[in-house]
C-alpha cells in the first residue's frame, strides 16, 4: 500500500469526525482527495498537527477527533505522545501515515524503520495502539480504533509515493481556521 492509498482508505471512513491533519504531502494529498470543512490542514508548523487535535479533542469531548500525522512529524514532537496519553481523550484517533521518509524535502530518511511507533505510543500510555500495512488491515483497524475508547493510536505502513504535482491547499489560514472552527462547533 503507498501513502495515497492510505489517505484515501482513512478519509472514506471518517464519516463527521474533525480530522487534523499533517503539513507537507499528508494535507496537500488529503485535500486532493477530498476537502471539507471538518478537515484542518496545517500550513507549515511540523510535528503540532497532534497537539492541535489533542486540544480539539479536549475542547470538543463529544466529537470525534482524527489526527492524520506523519512519521517525519511524530518523531520531530515525540513528547507529543505522553501529553496525549496523560490528558486521555477518549474521543481521539491518532493516525500515522509512516514512510520512513520525509518525503516532502527530498526523501531523507527517517528512524521511523529502526523504532516501532506504535510501540512508544502504547508505553507512553495510549490506550490501544496497533499497525496496518495493508488496505483490509487498514479499514478494520481504523473502524475498531474509531469506535473505542482513546487515544488510539494506528501506524500506517506504507510505501513512498506522493506525487510532487499534487497541489496545494488553496485555502488562506485563515479560512482553513473559520471553516473548521464552525464545523466543530455543533
Amino acid at each position: 500500500m503507498n501513502g495515497t492509498e492510505a489517505i484515501r482508505t482513512v478519509m472514506s471512513l471518517v464519516d463527521d469526525a474533525a480530522v487534523v491533519h499533517a503539513n507537507g504531502y499528508i494535507c496537500r494529498e488529503s485535500f486532493q482527495v477530498g476537502d471539507r470543512e471538518p478537515n484542518f490542514y496545517m500550513i507549515g508548523s511540523m510535528g503540532l498537527a497532534s497537539s492541535i487535535g489533542l486540544g480539539v479533542a479536549m475542547s470538543r469531548p463529544g466529537k470525534k477527533v482524527i489526527v492524520l500525522d506523519g512519521d517525519g512529524n511524530l518523531l520531530m514532537s515525540m513528547g507529543n505522545l505522553a501529553m496525549i496519553a496523560a490528558a486521555a481523550p477518549a474521543n481521539l484517533l491518532h493516525v500515522v501515515i509512516d514512510n520512513e521518509v520525509y518525503e516532502s524535502t527530498g526523501s531523507q530518511k527517517t528512524l521511523s524503520g529502526s523504532v516501532r511507533l506504535e510501540e512508544i505510543a502504547r508505553a507512553s500510555g495510549y490506550r490501544c495502539a496497533g499497525r496496518a500495512s495493508d488496505i483490509e488491515t487498514l479499514k478494520r483497524a481504523f473502524g475498531e480504533m474509531l469506535e473505542a475508547a482513546g487515544p488510539a493510536f494506528l501506524l500506517v505502513k506504507v510505501s513512498p509515493s506522493f506525487d510532487p504535482a499534487t497541489g496545494r491547499v488553496t485555502h488562506s489560514p485563515e479560512e482553513i481556521k473559520r471553516r473548521f472552527m464552525k464545523a466543530v462547533a455543533g
